[in-house]
């Protein structure tokens, strides 16, 4: 079955923990991926394709799988270049998601060049694009990507200051009336009525991470309220 199908109206919970956080281990991903399924999760998004195998050994749901690399040349940092694909594809994931905004990517390669040698080299491989603007959805969609999700709004120069929430997700609401291909919900979702009301909107899914699978902010978020009440 297409992940698309599997993932439609549910929870997809991203399961990631960076090189400089506490919960960093592909062994702690997958119990949190197992969580994650637990409490209805229909899908999961991990970063690195050690993580990935993890899960994959450890719950039966569908991966969006990502690379997070750095690159000297280039802001782009999620799955940037052919290298992180290869990766992906070998991690067993059903999904990869690629930044896709206008930003310049790694040696100057466009994003059109980059899905071309995807679906070149990994025909079967869905492909999510990860924007930041309204623009570079409907530009995504062109492309030819499987869906496009709201994950780097408010995460680059062009989107920053927004949020996909504000105005009752008014930004939401014109991607999901500018494109036709399945979008997902992603970024600054962190509250379960704001799940809600994605779905309630018209989003083939929901993607929340941090305010979920990162105890470190959320542990942060109850000592900064409690602070305030001692100011």
């Amino acid at each position: 079955m297409n992940m698309l199908n599997e993932v439609k109206s549910g929870l997809i919970v991203s399961c990631q923990a960076l090189s400089h956080e506490p919960l960093h281990s592909s062994y702690i991903m997958g119990r949190m991926a197992a969580a994650a399924k637990e409490g209805g999760a229909q899908g999961i998004r991990a970063n690195s394709k050690e993580d990935i195998i993890e899960i994959k050994k450890t719950v039966d749901l569908p991966v969006i799988g990502i690379v997070k690399r750095d690159y000297d040349d280039s802001k782009v940092f999620i799955t940037a270049t052919m290298k992180e694909i290869d990766e992906l594809a070998e991690s067993g994931c059903e999904m990869v998601a690629l930044d896709a905004t206008d930003r310049v990517r790694p040696n100057g390669e466009t994003l059109e060049t980059f899905v071309q040698k995807i679906r070149a080299a990994y025909p079967e491989l869905l492909l999510m694009a990860d924007t930041s603007t309204i623009e570079e959805a409907k530009k995504a969609e062109e492309l030819g990507f499987d869906c496009v999700s709201t994950t780097l709004m408010g995460y680059t120069e062009k989107s920053e200051g927004h949020n996909i929430a504000d105005n009752d997700f008014e930004r939401l609401k014109t991607i999901l009336k500018e494109v036709s291909v399945p979008v997902i919900a992603e970024g600054h979702v962190d509250t379960p009525e704001k799940a809600k009301r994605c779905l309630e909107l018209g989003v083939h899914a929901v993607v929340v991470g941090s305010a979920i699978t990162r105890p470190q902010l959320i542990a942060e978020k109850f000592a900064t309220a409690m602070q305030e009440a001692h100011n």
